[in-house]
């Protein structure tokens, strides 16, 4: 597959040459490795991946994908090992951890498979196009879309996601904003993992530990669901607004209708797209035919793609809702 500039300069010279690019004409072989649904947002991963292979499927007749998913490295590197096995041309993978699969990726980027690396990356790079969300960009708007609804006044409380790079970033950026804000108070901010049981756990701390809480920011839907939960069960009506993140088609419906009984709480969410993997295999397949994007003039695909994150309010949510996702 990385015989990309082999086969130009072939061609160039009029050398005729077997390249390791599929033809339009030949069977192309690609592999998705991505973990399992184990919480809303992998589940949505798992869906959007199995969107995008069948229309795929429809639009290429030759192409050939086997998808696979993991419940945990080790898991997934055995995974990629099989699928290398089966003369796969590309490789689209979602690392269940950096780390522990990076050097199997290594290993199939070297025997010259194309590798598309979507959303949590590898610790070497090894791969052709790296594509992913605006984590800092999740947090940065985030804070914003808050400090201007609290009027630049107020007592926070947040919900972070498992201890990471990413979740590093986001809670940087979103703290660098609050900075700016002296009338705003972050109380205290703890992980809950990206767990719904884990926001409901943390949210009930939070509520007999702090008697005035303005706002919340849990940072991941499935965790807003949970705070949601705490909230409601304690029987309190003092905070003004909750934000979380992603996009799930539960929290953007919510924002859709506005007419959910008591205060409305939750009025916006930040996108964190899981139908990043389905990008991810659609460049996959135009990598395996040597197509480039309609309209980007270079002669290869980008090779790092950040997905902007973008503030979702009651304006523009149905342009984000997806009633069949399971996210």
């Amino acid at each position: 597959m990385k015989k990309l500039l082999v086969l130009l300069l072939a061609v160039s010279l009029g050398i005729a040459t077997f390249a390791a690019v599929p033809t339009a004409q030949e069977e192309m072989r690609i592999g998705v490795a991505i973990p399992s649904a184990d919480h809303g947002w992998t589940g949505g991963v798992v869906w959007w991946a199995k969107q995008a292979i069948e229309d795929w499927e429809e639009k290429e007749p030759n192409a050939k994908f086997f998808l696979v998913t993991a419940d945990g490295p080790n898991q997934q590197v055995g995974q990629i090992e099989t699928l290398m096995v089966k003369g796969i041309d590309v490789l689209v993978v979602l690392a269940h951890q950096s780390g522990p699969v990076t050097p199997v990726v290594e290993q199939a980027a070297n025997e010259g498979i194309y590798i598309v690396s979507v959303d949590r990356g590898l610790t070497k790079p090894v791969s052709d196009i790296y594509i992913r969300g605006d984590n800092a960009g999740l947090g940065r708007v985030s804070a914003q879309w808050m400090a201007e609804e609290l009027n630049g006044k107020g007592k926070i409380v947040a919900l972070e996601g498992i201890p990471s790079v990413i979740n590093k970033e986001r809670v940087e950026a979103f703290e660098k904003v609050m900075d700016q804000y002296p009338g705003i108070e972050i109380l205290d901010s703890q992980p809950a993992y990206w767990s719904t049981q884990k926001g409901l756990e943390i949210m009930e701390n939070y509520l007999q530990k702090y008697d005035e809480i303005d706002a919340v920011y849990a940072q991941d839907d499935d965790v807003l669901k949970g705070v949601l939960q705490a909230y409601e069960e304690s029987g309190r009506d003092d905070i003004k607004l909750m934000l979380g993140g992603a996009g799930s088609k539960d929290i953007i419906k919510r924002i859709m209708e506005d007419n959910m009984e008591g205060p409305d709480l939750v009025r916006a969410d930040v996108t964190y797209p899981p139908s990043m993997i389905a990008t991810g295999i659609s460049l996959g397949v135009k990598a395996a035919k040597n197509e480039t994007l309609d309209g980007f003039y270079q002669r290869k695909l980008p090779s790092d793609i950040i997905l902007r994150a973008e503030l979702v309010t009651e304006e523009n949510a149905e342009e984000y809702y997806y009633p069949d996702s399971v996210f």
